[in-house]
């Protein structure tokens, strides 16, 4: 073989990023490209000069070390696999022909144009050309998983002309051919080549081409030269870099911390909302604020105060001894040093936090059974880590229909056959057509060896025409076995072309020899095939028209079948010029497009059949409900737009409440533009009509495809947060990719769509579940743990803003530098992340009762600028209430024993203390939903905060040792710390409690009826119980069945002798409950019915 191309990639690969001597520089580098990384980093290269630091750089060194650590531990295991990977992969062994005898060689050392030999089982070394095969006319089989996820069988086929070569290893070796074809490329499924070979040209497709990562199955061996190796192979080709997606939060908490994060177009409403609060008030602009007033205070105090104390302080040598130019000095020293000690407003762990938080959501996702499929054994997975909470927050869901909404399986319903229609069960006596249920008889198809036994088919008349031998019925389904994969009676044709299908033919065609006799079969789209049909038999175009109609209207999916004799002559110039297209290296399918519209013309028409793809089991309902939240979903489909409409119908996508359906049906961008105003102006009379702010309308669009896709993209990306959920084929499996999350459905076809999405269930109805539970749950997580873990941040930062008026704005901090460390990663960390992980407002069921509760994400009412503002201001109240209370009572302070008390590490000890009691109280005030993750984290973060700091300060000496055992000897400090905790939470519990009973949410409503339902259940099984703690009483009835004294009628009637048992809406009758105690408060707010619907809430 010669090559066009005198340099080739080698069949060696490296998908690792590092190696010993480049991990530790790169891997830094590549940390350090995050904003916040960077941030801390420059915040410790200010620690370490003296003069500007107050604090140890131990303080930033060791929470961004561990952080970084970390990171580049999980970076070096995730490489090293890779390394390995590549390893095993270059290491395997291929059978090569070197000098016309095979011989062992590396995967590593092939080389572009060799011939390698692949055997049974073994994984294909690089993209090769099939030459020969063990199995007759030169077919292999290959399996595919390892590129598309496919483990269905595929069929290959290499040259008559080269098939005759066999295993011949000498002739093999000799192959002297010139291959001539397009550049490495992705596309799987299409190659395009030619061979010249003993002066003759051959044509090349994907068909005669066995990818790289392919496995040989029932195929004893095969050979093949290799045309891409290495990097330039298919399979590497699509191994690029994976779209980096964000969620709206990510973005949010860039904005809010650092406030320089780039912004690209704006996906998400959450962007154009809050970005000019966001820039106004950022945190770094918060702390800066902060850092230039203690500057200007600390300048005042020097120029006023501090220079009449440089007996006791003296002034820094680098600091003028001239009053003004030294107070300004000091005052700049002290920018960076507030800088400093202020930065634990956002601590570097928020951002491990979240990371751990969405890890342990996405296995919560993995691990619930409620979404797993056991007809395939398939469980939903997250197939990533970053985008749980977004999946809250959902408003557009585009999704396809076909193997998405639908099983995609098959069923022949209906078909029209020479203008009369087959497939009804008419009513002989009234001619109706009577409805098939579950309990018709269906024919019985049982004397065919090849029937299928689940097969349903009902109408007889069909099957007598075709055991009378009617001429039409029988073009009809030979067409269909010929074009198709329907078993029947065996017949020899001689296949002499295939026309192939794509989305822009719309049919397919074979061209097939019998007895002499040339004929052209084709099956298609009903207005293709309809265009090409030769004049003449209006009244059987009509008809079967008329049929199509019909069977669109009732969802089935169909299609026109045709055929046309053909003359010798022409077939034959007509094969000439398709052979010429066909080797074409430019245009290659824009010319075989032309040339098959010469020979699929002036055809007859046979009939039509109808297909039903059933939907899949709770579609229609999981729809429902997604539109109950408020969630917009388009479908796209390629059926008729009559089966488009009644499939919607039956999906629960269009409704009977519509005031009506709006049909966009043009094909440029300017005429959508206008019909949509058209409709525009449309709803606004109906909503008028219907004196109404809105009106429920539907608009039903026809997509033009190919030109228009590109642009349909760009608008797609500035929408609200959509998801794309998806099955094969592969032909759009990149919809998942583009959307901000893509949810692949392993459907009938394969894996493509799982592959390339973020994640994966197996039925559509599962997507019900992950939006409004798991997806729900996340972003109400996420909200909860970023409020809380700002308002601990600021609670414990803001303390030595308070403290600096009592310091000369010195920069001096209030708390132990140890405890400034270990702050956010000991004392704090368990109980934030137990909130983030664990938490829940209502159960999953009720989530599911009440769509309505997903309706906040779309709004980001749970954090937003007014959410993050409120929890800033919280911290800030307590920050202050923590500081100025203790900060009083032992000012002066003095024991019963006589010690002094007002010291500045007891003080510290004391306030230090106080901030973990008073957090942790506030979490426990914040969690809704209790287990025992949740009470070890919260009540262990207590008890382990006291096991620390006697640990450290006893143990390794530190230097606040003694103080807070001092402070814990007297009365004052359980007293203080009491008094603080009740000024810190009553106001907190006042103000829930007052909006929970005048102004209720419909989560607050919806969890008190959960928690009403609990108690009924427990106050039922208790009444239930009661019997068994009277079996001992005597029974009261009579000893005989028919008494001959009065029996106990009376008393039984009267009701006193009955237990109390439920209503039948539920409840219980307990005065007490209803007419006092606390629940009545609660209920005198609900409504008077029931629950059953959200329009009670």
């Amino acid at each position: 073989m010669t090559a066009m191309c005198p340099l080739f990639q080698n069949n060696y690969i490296k998908t690792s990023k590092y190696s010993v001597l480049t991990f530790l520089p790169l891997n830094l580098f590549e940390q350090f490209q995050r904003l916040a990384n960077f941030y801390f980093l420059c915040l410790l290269v200010l620690q370490v000069i003296p003069a500007i630091s107050s604090l140890t750089p131990i303080t930033t060194a060791v929470p961004l070390i561990g952080v970084l650590a970390l990171t580049a531990v999980k970076d070096a295991y995730d490489d090293f696999q890779r390394h390995m990977s590549d390893s095993h992969v270059n290491n395997r062994h291929s059978k090569a022909l070197r000098d016309g005898k095979l011989v062992e060689e590396r995967w590593a050392q092939v080389q572009v144009g060799d011939v390698i030999r692949m055997e049974n089982d073994q994984f294909v070394a690089a993209d090769v050309l099939l030459l020969s095969t063990s199995e007759p006319n030169g077919l292999c089989f290959i399996e595919t998983a390892e590129l598309d996820g496919e483990t269905n069988l595929k069929c290959r086929q290499c040259l008559v002309e080269t098939a005759e070569m066999g295993q011949d290893d000498a002739r093999i070796g000799a192959f002297d051919g010139e291959i001539i074809c397009e550049t490495p490329n992705n596309l799987l499924n299409k190659f395009e080549g030619t061979l010249t070979w003993k002066g003759k040209r051959y044509s090349l497709d994907n068909d005669k081409v066995v990818l790289r990562g392919c496995v040989l199955r029932n195929t004893q061996w095969c050979y093949g030269v290799v045309i891409f190796a290495g990097k330039d192979t298919k399979l590497m080709q699509n191994s690029g870099k994976t779209k980096f997606k964000r969620t709206s939060i990510d973005r949010l908490l860039n904005f809010i911390i650092i406030g320089s994060s780039r912004v690209t177009a704006p996906s998400v409403r959450t962007l154009t909302r809050v970005v000019w609060f966001l820039v106004l008030f950022q945190i770094v602009f918060f702390l800066l604020s902060m850092c230039l007033f203690c500057m200007i205070a600390c300048g005042i105090w020097e120029t006023i105060t501090g220079r009449y104390f440089q007996v006791y302080l003296p002034w820094d040598t680098l600091v003028p001894s001239e009053p003004l130019g030294g107070a300004t000095v000091i005052a700049l020293l002290v920018f960076f040093s507030y800088a400093i000690v202020l930065n634990t407003v956002v601590p570097i762990s928020l951002y491990v936090s979240v990371e751990v938080i969405r890890f342990a959501q996405s296995f919560l996702i993995n691990w619930d059974e409620k979404m797993y499929y056991e007809k395939s054994g398939t469980a939903a997975k997250a197939r990533t880590t970053t985008l749980n909470e977004e999946l809250g927050q959902i408003e557009y869901i585009f999704s396809d229909k076909t193997g998405t909404l639908t099983q995609n399986i098959m069923t022949f319903n209906k078909c029209s056959i020479a203008a009369r229609c087959y497939g009804d069960i008419i009513d002989e006596t009234t001619n109706d057509v009577i409805e098939v249920t579950e309990h018709t008889p269906h024919l019985d198809f049982s004397n065919n060896p090849n029937y299928e036994p689940e097969f349903r088919f009902y109408d007889s008349t069909l099957l007598q025409a075709v055991r009378k031998g009617d001429e039409d019925v029988h073009s009809f389904f030979r067409l269909l076995a010929l074009c198709h994969t329907v078993m029947g009676q065996r017949e020899v044709y001689e296949l002499l072309c295939i026309l192939d299908f794509n989305n822009v033919r719309k049919r397919m065609s074979v061209i097939l020899r019998r007895n002499g006799q040339l004929r052209l079969y084709c099956k298609g789209a009903d207005n293709v095939i309809y265009e090409r049909l030769k004049a003449g038999n209006r009244e059987l175009k009509t008809k079967t028209q008329e049929h199509l109609n019909k069977f669109a209207g009732e969802g089935l999916r169909t299609l026109c079948l045709a055929v046309r004799d053909l003359d010798e002559v022409f077939f034959n110039n007509w094969k000439h010029r398709h052979q010429e297209a066909a080797v074409s290296m430019e245009n290659r399918d824009e010319k075989l497009d032309a040339i098959y519209e010469e020979i699929e013309t002036d055809m007859t028409l046979l009939g039509a059949t109808a297909i039903e793809d059933k939907l899949q089991d709770g579609v229609p309902q999981a729809i429902a409900n997604l539109a109950m939240a408020d969630i917009k979903m388009w479908v796209l489909t390629g059926d008729k737009q009559e089966t488009a409409i009644n499939i919607g119908y039956s999906c629960q996508l269009l409704t009977d409440e519509m005031v009506d359906i709006f049909i966009v049906d043009a094909h440029t961008f300017d005429e959508v533009e206008l019909q949509l105003i058209k409709l525009r102006e449309s709803i606004r009379s109906v909503a008028k009509q219907q004196s109404a702010p809105t009106a429920r309308v539907r608009i039903s669009a026809r997509v033009q495809r190919g030109g228009e896709r590109k642009r349909g993209r760009l608008r797609c990306r500035h929408q609200r947060p959509f998801v794309g959920p998806r099955s094969p084929p592969p032909t759009r499996e990149t919809v998942p990719g583009a959307a901000h999350i893509g949810v692949g459905i392993s459907g009938q076809e394969g894996m493509q769509a799982v592959l390339a999405s973020d994640y994966s269930i197996a039925q559509f109805r599962f997507l019900e579940r992950l939006l409004l539970v798991h997806g729900r749950w996340s972003y109400y997580r996420m909200c909860k743990f970023l409020r809380y873990f700002f308002y601990k941040n600021f609670a414990f930062t803001l303390c030595h803003f308070w403290f600096a008026f009592w310091c000369g704005f010195s920069a001096q901090t209030v708390f132990d530098p140890m405890f400034i460390s270990v702050y956010n990663l000991f004392y704090t960390s368990l109980p934030v992340l137990g909130l983030g992980i664990f938490d829940q407002d209502v159960s999953d069921r009720y989530s599911l009762m009440y769509p309505q509760l997903y309706t906040p994400g779309h709004s980001n009412l749970l954090f937003n600028k007014k959410e993050f503002l409120r929890s800033a201001l919280h911290g800030f109240f307590t920050s202050c209430v923590l500081f100025l209370i203790p900060y009083g009572t032992y000012k002066d302070g003095v024991s019963p024993k006589g010690y002094v008390l007002s010291d500045h590490m007891l003080l510290g000890s004391v306030v230090a203390t106080i901030l973990v009691i008073v957090v942790t109280a506030q979490i426990a005030l914040d969690t809704s939903y209790w287990t025992v993750f949740n009470h070890f984290m919260v009540w262990g973060s207590v008890v382990w905060y006291f096991v620390l700091q006697y640990s450290y300060n006893y143990i390794i000496g530190g230097r606040y040792v003694g103080s807070l055992s001092m402070a814990m000897q007297e009365a004052t400090f359980w007293f203080t710390t009491v008094i603080t905790v009740i000024v810190l939470m009553i106001p907190v519990l006042a103000w829930r409690f007052y909006f929970v009973d005048v102004r209720p949410t419909l989560s607050d409503r919806v969890r008190l009826k959960q928690r009403l339902a609990q108690l009924r259940s427990r106050q039922s099984q208790d009444v239930l119980r009661t019997p068994s703690a009277r079996r001992t009483r005597r029974s009261i009835r009579s000893g005989y069945a028919f008494a001959h004294q009065e029996g106990f009628g009376r008393l039984i009637t009267s009701g006193k002798i009955m237990r109390k048992l439920p209503r039948p809406n539920g409840d219980f009758f307990f005065p007490p409950f209803n007419h006092s105690g606390p629940s009545s408060t609660f209920t005198s707010h609900l409504p008077t019915g029931s629950f059953d619907d959200t329009s009670d809430i």
